[in-house]
């Protein structure tokens, strides 16, 4: 990879970002110079600003010599001329280009249509694939199933009936599931409100909604090519129907880049192990398909040549332009996401050196890639996907090797090596960026990554021949398909296993300064590892210390940590804006109410608190922050049975919980009103939905499921989400409900609280399970004094953390995990009740 190389292809990178962070009137701002730090990295392997040794001053020699080569000496550096006029070049032309490219957001009447909200009927040009929206489970229910597609506005019919031909880029949302279907360079016509962007949206001049319902109509079809592209993703998808639910989900990511099937809970368990890049297309899957042609890229221009080509008699140049065809039908076929433009114009960039028989050096390959392409999209230039690709790539043809090289003197055998040195060079770069988003650090990314790869090849290959064979025969693809199955199957586990680890991800600051640290730290532990095998029991303690951190045996953290405290008897769950509830029912067994709204979050509870055996789930009604994380209850835990509430609304929602029941075969009943259950210590009655001839109340949060819990000396009552009306027909039908230890308070601490059942209940310990910073105004100040007026000590899970409850009578207490302590006042006399009226319940 040595020798000099063209200067346009070294330092223009860091220019073109430059000139993108000018035009856009940000100059020198970070995140507008997401892939500087990638192109920079390129033009540094490649820069023509050099460090010269100069003697004595007077040296004439030299510096006449520096002008005959064309370079200026200043101060002990050469400056190329050439160098100066190619970064001065790429500047400007970045600067052109990114004022072209803003000119089309600005251009034509959809802006200022946009800023009023006027109703439009718009002819757009689909450009990208549909794209699932899977928001959080925010509140009571989860958003409607959506899709989003970009799309380019070709004719605008403004409000006054104005025609207009234009060419603005915007952002369709729709949620007709015709709308999946949609395949890019589709003609539509949309009869909407425009509404501008979110700050930030910087590709886009307008949001376009679809009405609710309504499927999309067709003014023109897709383009041959799109259609053939669009056959071949649904031919691999129909292929792999008949697999287990992770290799279907998985294995049309890893080919194509199609994750329409990946399921939330897989999808956070690839972010916390670090392995969303397989499901990002990149060079890996290029390499894969050029080697079928090529041979492997060491041998493309030796005589002795391998892969398809020499076998055909092809000559290197028709192997360039086979090449050339078989990677546009590579992007067209897995879409131009950023790592896959940038795999792509590598690859470009190594064919032409191919064809025309020069020397081929990859990081010139990579920084001539990095400046076309933000030449070509200036935007790429702010995508931290695209800053991720290069990155990445970079470390591995930079990085890599060398590590791998110490690794081969230190006694580890070759590919061990160069497997180990690749994961940790991509992660040592990758891993600060990812903390400005994410802020978090996972700790198992490295052996994840390394177990993922033994799979990755096997199923790429596999999963590309699935593809080709699909038009053809379908049967054959399915057998393909079923052998790729294994290894996609395998990368699932290794992702899943990861994820579940106690300590897999570690808490990091966020921004900027965060990564910023992160990649000091990074580089001080890469000095710090040169020294270590000099002390092996220097490394043995490392090591252990990195196993301790991520297994956290339940011992040894609840020494350091204080957590979960012994003897507890009911814990609530920190998960965000929801409820998950626990309650002891013996060494590693417990019953479990509610399941929150993340399954990540739920089962990281859980684990923590050591269970293992849950022989009930009680789902107190069927809104999503209820029900949305019972996967992550579900997963690798035994239980006994689901319990759910006499009305099954939203009906999706209560359909989601009867299908993830039947996967995991465990059987849904209903509470029975009035039923009394026991679990080891724990007993419970339902109190409510009332029994027949009461009717069923109306509205999911008033027939949530309300049990009166007691555990060796301490009472609960656990309200679910009950609303004022239900809460006082809960008073009229227990008239002789008793007074209680702790309360969950109803609906997340909201201002619908009725007073007399607060009176009535008079609870020394008042938990209320809600969301750092909900948009619902969660717990309402009112509720909270109110509660405090009747003596209860008030504890909420956004500022507290999780809470667990311990002791009984005078040694009442709760603990958070934040090691706060608080402890229960004795209870109040019971005080005549004053009339009140109660709130209004909310719809």
């Amino acid at each position: 990879m040595g020798g000099a190389q063209p200067t346009h292809l070294r330092d223009g990178p860091v220019a073109a970002s430059a000139g993108r962070s000018f035009a856009d009137g940000h100059p020198g701002r970070v995140s507008a110079g997401a892939s500087a730090t990638g192109g920079g990295g390129a033009a540094w392997a490649g820069s023509r600003l050099r460090r010269i040794r100069v003697g004595r001053v007077g040296r004439s020699p030299e510096r006449a010599a520096d002008a005959r080569r064309g370079g200026v000496g200043i101060g002990g550096w050469r400056l190329n001329v050439t160098s100066a006029a190619a970064v001065l070049l790429c500047g400007a032309a970045a600067a052109t280009a990114a004022a072209l490219h803003t000119a089309d957001l600005r251009r034509g009447p959809v802006p200022g249509l946009a800023d009023r909200h006027a109703h439009v009927v718009a002819e757009v040009t689909v450009t990208s694939d549909p794209r699932p929206i899977r928001p959080r489970a925010p509140g009571s229910g989860a958003a409607p199933a959506a899709v989003v597609l970009d799309a380019e506005v070709t004719r605008v019919t403004g409000p006054d009936g104005t025609v207009t031909a234009t060419r603005t880029p915007v952002m369709v949302i729709a949620d007709a599931p015709a709308w999946r279907r949609v395949l890019p360079s589709t003609g539509l016509r949309v009869a909407a409100r425009l509404a501008p962007p979110l700050p930030g949206s910087a590709r886009i001049a307008a949001v376009l909604r679809a009405p609710p319902g309504v499927p999309p109509d067709v003014v023109s079809p897709p383009t041959r090519l799109q259609r053939t592209a669009g056959g071949l993703r649904a031919g691999l998808r129909e292929a792999t129907d008949g697999l287990a639910p992770d290799a279907r989900a998985l294995l049309p990511g890893l080919v194509v880049g199609d994750t329409s099937r990946v399921p939330p809970d897989l999808q956070e368990a690839f972010k916390a192990t670090d392995l969303v890049h397989l499901l990002a297309v990149s060079g890996s899957n290029l390499t894969i398909v050029l080697a079928l042609l090529i041979g492997p890229p060491g041998t493309a221009l030796r005589a002795e040549r391998r892969g398809l080509a020499p076998r055909l008699g092809i000559s290197l140049r028709a192997t360039a332009l086979c090449g050339g065809a078989l990677t546009l039908a590579f992007v067209v076929v897995c879409r131009p996401e950023p790592s896959v433009v940038r795999a792509a114009a590598c690859g470009a960039i190594t064919l032409l050196a191919i064809g025309t028989g020069r020397r081929r050096s990859l990081i010139p390959a990579l920084a001539g890639a990095v400046l076309l392409l933000v030449l070509y999209d200036p935007w790429l230039a702010r995508s931290y996907g695209f800053l991720l690709s290069v990155l990445a790539t970079g470390a591995l043809l930079t990085l890599a090797p060398r590590w791998s090289a110490a690794l081969q003197r230190r006694g580890m055998p070759p590919r061990a090596a160069e497997v180990l040195a690749a994961a940790s060079a991509a992660q040592a770069v990758c891993a600060p960026v990812v903390v400005v988003l994410a802020a978090r650090v996972s700790l198992v990314a490295i052996p994840c990554n390394l177990l993922a790869e033994l799979a990755a090849g096997p199923a790429t290959v596999l999963g590309f021949a699935a593809l080709a064979a699909a038009p053809v025969a379908m049967p054959t693809a399915e057998a393909l398909a079923w052998c790729a199955g294994w290894p996609a199957g395998w990368i699932a586990k290794v992702a899943r296993t990861g994820a579940a680890l106690p300590g897999a991800e570690a808490q990091w600051p966020g921004g900027w300064q965060g990564g910023l640290l992160l990649a000091a730290m990074t580089a001080v532990g890469v000095l710090v590892a040169r020294w270590l095998p000099r002390s092996p029991w220097l490394c043995v303690a490392a090591a252990l210390l990195l196993v301790l951190a991520v297994l956290r045996p339940a011992p040894l953290t609840r020494v350091i940590t204080g957590w979960p405290p012994p003897g507890w008897r009911y814990a609530m769950c920190d998960v965000g804006q929801g409820d998950a509830s626990v309650l002891a029912a013996g060494d590693g067994t417990a019953v479990v109410v509610d399941a929150g709204p993340d399954p990540v979050l739920v089962d990281r509870c859980l684990r923590t608190l050591g269970i293992t055996r849950v022989p009930l789930l009680l789902l107190t009604h069927f809104h999503a922050d209820h029900v949305a994380g019972l996967p992550g209850v579900l997963r690798g835990r035994s239980v006994g049975v689901i319990q759910t509430t006499v009305r099954d609304e939203p009906p999706d929602q209560a359909a989601f919980v009867r299908r993830t029941a039947a996967a995991a075969r465990v059987p849904v009943i209903r509470a029975g009103p009035g039923e009394r259950r026991r679990a080891g210590p724990l007993d419970w009655r339902v109190l409510w939905p009332p029994a027949p001839p009461e009717p069923v109340p109306e509205g999911p949060n008033d027939t949530s499921v309300t049990l009166l819990v007691r555990i060796a000396g301490l009472t609960l009552l656990l309200l679910g989400d009950l609303e004022p009306p239900a809460q006082q027909a809960l008073l009229r039908a227990h008239p002789a409900l008793p007074a209680v230890d702790v309360l969950k308070v109803a609906h997340h601490g909201s201002a619908h609280q009725d007073p007399g059942l607060l009176r009535r209940a008079r609870p020394r310990l008042a938990l209320i399970p809600v969301g750092e910073d909900n948009t619902y105004g969660h717990p309402s100040p009112r509720t909270i004094a109110a509660l405090r007026v009747q003596g209860a000590a008030v504890l909420r899970t956004d500022t507290d953390g999780a809470i667990a409850v311990t002791g009984a009578g005078p040694g009442l207490r709760a603990l958070t995990s934040g090691r706060r302590i608080s402890r229960a006042r004795p209870r109040r006399a019971s005080t005549p009740a004053r009339p009140a009226r109660s709130p209004p319940a909310r719809p």
